[in-house]
């Protein structure tokens, strides 16, 4: 059934078709306090259905048509007795509130909804008609209560409160929830004298940026999480067990719990009966996390040089129905608030806001992608309105090693003015790249004249990225030889497409000193895997990386104490090359496969060594807290990777379609371990980027999603790929990276957007500042500037 039928036109049961929607922060509309009585199909179907199958069991979940209503009665006899229904759960049954940085979620509604498709019961029965039937005779009795739909009115006293016991959730050290608000974090950054830097600047320019909602659409839809379950269900993890196959892309849609724990839950009643959670595309778009939309206030001063003295940045980020992860994406969009510049002056906050919206989560980028949006194109408006060149102004104001961040942490080492040079250079810009700050000739690189009807512009974007996790998050890993030789590595990171077996291979092959083809490394099964934090936030490479060498190390010094004792050699002398042990002082080897189960015997006879296994564990212990009123300290995170995108977009003026032409993606990667995918990864983060730029919006309307399918939600394919990419790899090592390496996964993605947007205006002359910059919007704005 369509989504428009399940909302429209189904009796009580319906959302009225004439409901406002909050419009502006200065006159605030309110839904009128009505009460619904939910019985039968038609409320459930605005989100279609999650079956879960498995041993002639099914399973439907029964989910709210309200964006936020109090449940006064959920009625379950009639499902209870109906035959073939084998179990039926509601919130009652399972009230423990999960949450990985705030617990403010449970498996199943509790007292009220906030958001259209909120699970309020699931249903597992004999057949997929009797599951459906069940469904059916579920009596939801809401009360609908005051939506928000908005951010910043969200954030105002004049907005209702959607979490009312705020104040009373668990939460992490460095989260700050706003008790008796919608606020569930505020991050400050409170830095210099902003008179002082007011004061300076010969041009002062404040600009709002809006960012929507849309959707990671990985092609395999959702499975589970270990944690978050095992927290929720109140049970220990030794009792829950997670076998990972291979994993068909997430971009952080599966970084925490939707309603995967429903399947667990179910399959605890179910009297031994298997049960399987699949989420349906249309679920996947708005009962799954989406990204959280932004709506940014940019100020910054600039000096006719183009120097920047001061920064004053406001987000206010849509974190939807439940922010139990996007907390941490205004956190993180705080402690990188600048961009990747020295600005000695600086007021930065940033506000998790609650909405009846889907619920706001990490995607690619973590909130990067969605601050640099306003950010850099900010700069070059700034640029052209002083008669400066964008790419110059950037070479003079970006981070440089021993430059201090807006949290006071020391800038370590960075390839970052490379990058920026190495993408102009690549675009060909014309204009004043390394020779200072001379003025771009009007605005456009030299050399790219409109033609035709079809015109072109350049642009160029910077971005910066930490991985953003707690201060403490471990990784480990175990390196096992084997009777051939070769080697078993288990890790508990997961390959979601990314490459990290192929890497993680190549550390332990490297680390260990054989040849990569005889290097096996393990899919996760949480009997048998060690620990990993989470596969997220760029961080495999480096933070499993650490800990796969290690393990490699720590079998290597086995292999080598055992042999150097049997030997009667100094182990100093002795080293694994290509499998073999080798002295270095007699030029004897032997290979692995004589030696690593059943060790070596000595001269007298006597045994020493057996079965090498290698274990290694790494975790950053230098990251320190920030004072939650200034947002300083010495060290906010581990590190930063930095890069640049340059971009050539051709605009067609008759109908205001842009066809991106080239993109050049240059990142200080630390070491590409593996080059390829190093490359890959930018190709496909700037792909990704440009479909976020031009095509991508999930339409609430009134909290209710217009476009959760690949008909009405489009994304960029090949047919929609730049003619041409080029990607360049800096290598400035990273201290504590694995042979210097720093993550990449993600970065690729940040700059694209404004890089794009810079690139339409350089073209014809039009400043979009909100997402997506389509084909039509670009229309009207060409005839409303003609007429």
């Amino acid at each position: 059934m369509s989504q428009e039928s399940g909302v429209r036109g189904q009796g009580s049961g319906a959302q009225s078709t004439n409901l406002p929607i909050y419009q502006s922060t200065n006159s605030p509309i309110y839904q009128s306090t009505q009460k619904h009585t939910i019985i039968g199909t038609s409320p459930q179907r605005i989100e279609g259905r999650e079956k879960i199958t498995g041993a002639a069991q099914y399973v439907e979940i029964k989910r709210s048509p309200l964006a936020h209503a109090k449940i006064l009665e959920i009625d379950v006899s009639k499902t209870k007795a109906l035959p073939g229904v084998r179990v039926v759960i509601t919130g009652e049954d399972y009230p423990g509130y999960t949450g990985l940085y705030l617990k403010d979620r449970t498996l199943f509604a509790m007292d009220r909804v906030r958001y259209v498709g909120d699970a309020v019961a699931a249903v597992a029965a004999d057949s997929e008609e009797i599951a459906e039937q069940a469904l059916d005779l579920i009596e939801v009795v809401y009360e609908e209560l005051p939506p928000v739909f908005d951010p910043e009115f969200g954030a105002s006293p004049a907005a209702p409160l959607l979490h009312p016991n705020l104040g009373d959730y668990e939460c992490v050290p460095f989260i700050l929830p706003q008790r008796g608000t919608n606020i569930s974090n505020w991050f400050k950054v409170r830095k210099g004298d902003m008179e002082q830097g007011w004061a300076e600047a010969d041009l002062v320019y404040e600009h709002k940026y809006r960012v929507p909602h849309i959707q990671h659409v990985p092609l395999e839809t959702h499975v589970c999480q270990r944690n978050l379950i095992a927290t929720a269900l109140g049970i220990g993890h030794s009792q829950l067990r997670v076998i990972t196959p291979h994993v068909g892309g997430g971009f952080g849609s599966k970084a925490g719990v939707s309603i995967e724990g429903a399947a667990v839950a179910l399959a605890m009643h179910a009297r031994g009966r298997p049960v399987k959670l699949r989420m349906t595309r249309e679920e996947e778009f708005y009962t799954t996390f989406v990204r959280q939309g932004l709506v940014a206030y940019v100020k910054m001063g600039m000096t006719k040089d183009g120097r920047i003295t001061a920064m004053q940045n406001r987000f206010y980020w849509d974190g939807g129905a439940y922010t139990e992860y996007g907390v941490n994406i205004t956190r993180a969009a705080g402690y990188s608030g600048t961009g990747p510049y020295y600005v000695p002056n600086i007021h930065v906050d940033s506000f998790c806001v609650y909405t009846n919206h889907p619920i706001g989560g990490p995607m690619r980028g973590f909130g990067m992608a969605e601050m640099h949006f306003g950010i850099e194109q900010h700069i070059d408006q700034m640029a052209h309105q002083l008669g400066l060149d964008p790419v110059a102004v950037r070479l003079l104001n970006c981070l440089k090693e021993g430059d201090e961040t807006l949290t006071g942490m020391i800038m370590h080492p960075t390839g970052l003015s490379q990058c920026i040079e190495k993408a102009a250079a690549a675009i060909g810009w014309q204009s004043s790249v390394g020779a200072g700050l001379a003025p771009a000739q009007g605005g456009r690189p030299q050399g790219i004249a409109p033609t035709s009807h079809k015109v072109r512009g350049k642009g160029l974007a910077c971005m910066w990225k930490a991985p953003a996790m707690p201060p403490n998050p471990g990784s480990s890993a175990t390196v096992r030889l084997n009777e051939d030789g070769a080697a078993t590595v288990s890790i508990g990171g997961v390959d979601l497409g990314q490459g990290a077996l192929t890497a993680m291979a190549q550390l332990a092959a490297e680390g260990l000193g054989v040849k990569i083809e005889d290097v096996r490394v393990n899919t996760v099964d949480t009997d048998y895997s060690p620990y990993e934090w989470q596969t997220v936030a760029s961080r495999l490479t480096w933070s499993m990386g650490n800990a796969v060498l290690a393990a490699a190390d720590n079998a290597r010094t086995q292999i080598l104490r055992t042999v150097a004792d049997a030997w009667g050699e100094d182990i100093n002398d002795l080293d694994i090359i290509e499998g073999q042990v080798v002295s270095y002082k007699t030029e004897e080897a032997i290979p692995l496969r004589d030696m690593v189960i059943y060790g070596l015997q000595r001269p007298d006879g006597t045994w020493i060594g057996g079965p090498v296994v290698g274990q290694g564990r790494f975790m950053p212990e230098y990251v320190t807290p920030l004072d939650p009123e200034t947002g300083q300290g010495p060290r906010a995170v581990v590190h930063f990777t930095t890069g640049a995108q340059a971009v050539e977009v051709e605009v067609d003026t008759e109908t205001g379609q842009v066809q991106v032409l080239k993109i050049v993606s240059a990142y200080d990667v630390g070491r590409a371990i593996n080059p390829d995918m190093v490359k890959t990864q930018m190709e496909g983060g700037a792909v990704q980027g440009m479909s976020t730029a031009l095509l991508e919006r999930l339409i609430l309307d009134h909290g209710v999603p217009r476009n959760p399918n690949f008909t009405d939600y489009r994304i960029a394919t090949a047919v929609d790929a730049p003619l041409e990419t080029e990607n360049i790899i800096v290598e400035v090592p990273q201290d504590d990276g694995p042979f210097g390496a720093r993550g990449v996964g993600e970065h690729p993605m940040v700059p694209t957007a404004p890089a794009i947007a810079n690139a339409i205006f350089d073209a014809i002359g039009i400043r979009l500042d909100s997402l997506p910059i389509t084909s039509e919007r670009i229309w009207e704005e060409l005839q409303q500037r003609a007429s």
